[in-house]
């Protein structure tokens, strides 16, 4: 059984038994909860299949927060691709940018989302894997594969680190949404085990010391667009380690420095929202706006 303590045993015994990630950890998952690879497979799929309903329904034009305060972030971004020729980012990483709005919004709208890690950060790897399956004609089920090699990283996050916000800052709940997503991302896209890894350690280098700053208490400002943030580095990462360049840094011990660096962080800096962007005059007005003054 593995233990999911360190990413290295799992790119170690993957690379030993010349299979991916995925592959090792769904073998593994089915023989610890005594079920069928094709049942956790089915599930995972059924996770997948929400995913996509989630980007549909966050990409509605009248979709609104239950606060009021955001809502249709997905829709502008998709309209703006379309009379944009793309935009600044391409067409393929702006709509993956809507996509990762429309999941965020969903959730803030109290839609059904996958938690991947968090809700917080639930629009990261839907908006990397929707992207994959519509726009890049990526077959499902190696989506869907890929899918338990990003819970098998955020496995491995959780036990030597933090998912939540409230107890290691953004760079737990977005950070780590990212570095699943990466890893991912550089499986589906033929990558070996080990670029996975490289692909997560600096995904996760570059979002550390993220704070946790939500404005009025709600997962919604600045949540939603630093879910796109961690789309991007995401697939940058994922490109970086895709073409041969090396973390230096290994995964298993980015994920220890962030642990250190959550401890660090002020409570006023984990989800209390005591200071950062909410205790901004205008994030004080907008707690108002929602709570009454």
């Amino acid at each position: 059984m593995l233990k999911y303590e360190s990413l290295a045993e799992l790119v170690n015994e993957a690379t030993k038994r010349n299979i991916k990630i995925s592959e090792l950890v769904l073998a593994d998952q089915a023989k610890s909860m005594e079920k069928s690879e094709l049942e956790l497979y089915e599930q995972m799929e059924l996770n997948f299949s929400i995913m996509k309903d989630s980007v549909a329904d966050g990409m509605r034009k009248d979709q609104r927060s239950t606060s009021g305060l955001t809502g249709g972030e997905g829709y502008l971004m998709s309209e703006y691709v379309k009379r944009a020729d793309g935009g600044l980012s391409g067409t393929f990483m702006s709509k993956a940018i809507s996509r990762a709005l429309a999941v965020a919004g969903c959730n803030a709208s109290m839609g059904k989302i996958v938690a991947a890690p968090t809700a917080g950060s639930c629009g990261v790897l839907p908006g990397c894997l929707v992207s994959l399956y519509e726009d890049r004609a990526f077959p499902e089920k190696d989506l869907v594969m890929a899918m338990f090699t990003a819970g098998a990283v955020g496995m491995v996050i959780a036990n030597r680190s933090s998912l939540a916000g409230a107890q290691g800052g953004c760079q737990a709940e977005c950070g780590s949404a990212s570095a699943m997503a990466a890893a991912a991302l550089v499986e589906v896209m033929g990558g070996t085990p080990a670029q996975c890894s490289d692909a997560c350690a600096m995904a996760i280098s570059n979002q550390m010391g993220l704070v946790c700053d939500p404005v009025a208490g709600l997962v919604e400002i600045p949540c939603i667009k630093r879910n796109v943030s961690s789309l991007m580095i995401a697939f940058s990462s994922a490109d970086m380690a895709l073409a041969g360049i090396q973390a230096k840094i290994p995964a298993d011990e980015c994920m220890d420095a962030m642990r250190e660096v959550g401890e660090a962080l002020p409570s006023a800096l984990k989800e209390t929202a005591r200071g950062g962007l909410a205790t901004t005059p205008t994030g004080q007005r907008l707690k108002d706006q929602v709570f009454g003054a």
